[in-house]
């Protein structure tokens, strides 16, 4: 069975993949931004902001017309556009009056293929008939982190080669990889979630109090996830006063080599751990790295804590897609589709949090940083409120 859906796996893999290129990619250019197009700190705040707000809106979209677009055409039109955004990421700011106008126009095309990815992924997996689905879906998650792990070691190393000022050719190579993506959706086998006319409706889910306590669960782990990821770089390059290649590699690299390797982890072992219970450590985890990232005065304990929480937030996305679809088996595509959404709505404002606060705060990066507290904080209290109140089996 495994083997039937192999090309299915390494299309989801590749096209998380994507995401984390999508997602990584300008970040790591922040300050090459700043010092070259004269963008303020809330300006680059808003780069983030428009990503996943665009994303937020696809989500949307997608909720309703997905299931009539079918996962195929979805997938291919996700490929696409991530793969034509990243192309004109080479040459549209240059070509605008404004280059901030210009790079928002590329945020805006490859975030709506990240969208579009990150509806159908999880439901295209999710309909496989694999056992212990939720190890499934935190392996899966885990290629987002591979890839981010990849695009940082690899825009490193391509920058210490041949210098951070041929950025554009990169942002081309890194186009590559969606475009060739396509053949695999293309020609991959795909199942039904669920059957036509037995998922529930948007209208249906927006009706069920539950439903919402799931999303305030995505709107907390995309917080807790992207504040961190988006401004590590920064973070690390002008907060802790360390070399733009050592803050890569330490912050955001490090950051996401652990979030992968936290939900490997879990995918590997994920029968014999309690998912709630990893969550809820995971969420305290969390706490205290941000803590130790926003107040710690050395850079090597800042470092720490900036890449530590990524293992923190590793099982915050997955692991709420998993128990949202334990307890609402009938919720279909748009169940998945609109928990995207709460991701991404969370992805948008922990970033933008992070930004605005640092920039009333004088620039200071550690203060932003620290105002993100409030999300691990509130993700423990909904797990522990749906364990122990919907949660009367062991979810694993």
């Amino acid at each position: 069975m495994k083997r039937k859906y192999r090309r299915t796996l390494l299309a989801c893999y590749l096209g998380f993949i994507t995401q984390a290129i999508c997602s990584n990619f300008v970040p790591l250019l922040y300050v090459t931004f700043s010092r070259s197009y004269g963008i303020t700190l809330s300006k680059l705040a808003l780069i983030s902001t428009c990503f996943f707000s665009t994303q937020l809106v696809t989500d949307a979209i997608c909720a309703k017309v997905t299931d009539r677009m079918g996962y195929r055409a979805a997938a291919i039109a996700a490929e696409i556009t991530s793969g034509l955004g990243l192309l004109c990421l080479a040459f549209v700011p240059d070509l605008t009056p404004d280059p901030f106008i210009g790079i928002l126009v590329c945020v805006v095309i490859y975030a709506v293929g990240s969208g579009l990815t990150e509806v159908i992924g999880s439901p295209i997996v999710e309909a496989c008939p694999f056992e212990n689905k939720a190890s499934v879906m935190s392996l899966l998650h885990s290629f987002y982190c591979w890839g981010s792990v990849g695009v940082i070691l690899g825009s490193t190393l391509f920058f210490t080669l041949f210098g951070i000022r041929n950025w554009r050719i990169l942002a081309v190579i890194w186009s590559a990889v969606p475009l060739l993506n396509v053949f695999n959706f293309a020609v991959c086998p795909l199942e039904k979630l669920v059957e036509d006319g037995e998922g529930m409706s948007m209208g249906e889910l927006l009706k069920t109090k539950l439903f919402w306590i799931f999303i305030v669960l995505m709107v907390c782990a995309g917080s807790s996830e992207l504040a961190m990821a988006q401004w590590a770089s920064a973070f690390a390059e002008s907060a802790l006063h360390v070399s733009k290649s050592v803050g890569d590699l330490a912050g955001p690299c490090g950051f996401a080599a652990l979030m992968g390797l936290s939900r490997v982890l879990y995918g590997k072992f994920g029968e014999k751990v309690n998912l709630t219970t990893f969550m809820t450590a995971s969420g305290i985890l969390c706490l205290v790295c941000y803590l130790i990232a926003g107040l710690s005065k050395n850079p090597v304990l800042g470092l720490i804590g900036c890449a530590v929480s990524g293992f923190s937030v590793g099982i915050m996305w997955p692991g709420s897609i998993s128990i949202s679809s334990r307890i609402l088996p009938k919720g279909g595509t748009a169940l998945f589709a609109l928990l995207a959404l709460g991701g991404d709505l969370g992805g948008s404002l922990g970033p933008s949090i992070i930004g605005n606060v640092s920039q009333r705060a004088g620039d200071n990066l550690q203060m932003g940083v620290l105002s993100g507290i409030g999300f691990p904080i509130v993700l423990v209290i909904c797990v522990l409120g749906v364990r122990r109140r919907y949660m009367t089996v062991s979810p694993r």
